[in-house]
């Protein structure tokens, strides 16, 4: 091995860095994403990782053209999360300490998990297990994301 390869491998790996410095959390409303973001917060802690809590609001074409206010609906969906995160949160201040944010991206929850990952740089990705039969077939968000293969997927029931 030559001098700049020692080098090289010397700088490979930072010290203090081995786990998640950033966990996403796929969360909306459920009891199971909920879970997810609970176990998430624990995790998150743990690691002294920033908790990247993501809603992700669906387009509905179908249900705009139709006259359904399917934007504000959503909206309405992300501002109850925001509160109930913000209530957990302040239940725990002082006894542990979780760095968080709140993000949402508009789309199917698959895909817009995967952007959320993807521009927050996750190291890791939580979500609940699907509550809907139907994904037994079709295969739920969380599978799909585990197939994807691209960060580690810990699915709660």
């Amino acid at each position: 091995m030559t001098e700049q390869q020692a080098e090289h491998e010397r700088h490979r790996f930072e010290r203090g860095t081995d786990g998640p410095k950033v966990i996403v959390v796929g969360v909306d409303g459920s009891d199971s994403s909920l879970r997810a973001a609970a176990y998430a917060g624990g995790l998150a802690r743990r690691q002294g990782a920033l908790l990247a809590v993501v809603y992700v609001q669906p387009v509905l074409a179908a249900g705009a053209a139709l006259g359904v206010p399917v934007a504000q609906a959503t909206d309405e969906i992300a501002e109850d999360l925001i509160a109930q995160i913000r209530e957990a949160a302040e239940r725990v201040k002082g006894i542990f300490e979780v760095r968080w944010e709140f993000h949402t991206f508009r789309g199917d929850p698959f895909n817009g998990l995967v952007q959320a990952a993807d521009e927050l740089k996750a190291d890791a990705v939580v979500v609940g297990a699907s509550e809907q039969a139907g994904h037994r077939i079709i295969g739920s968000v969380a599978v799909r994301l585990v197939k994807a293969g691209r960060w580690p997927v810990t699915v709660v029931p």
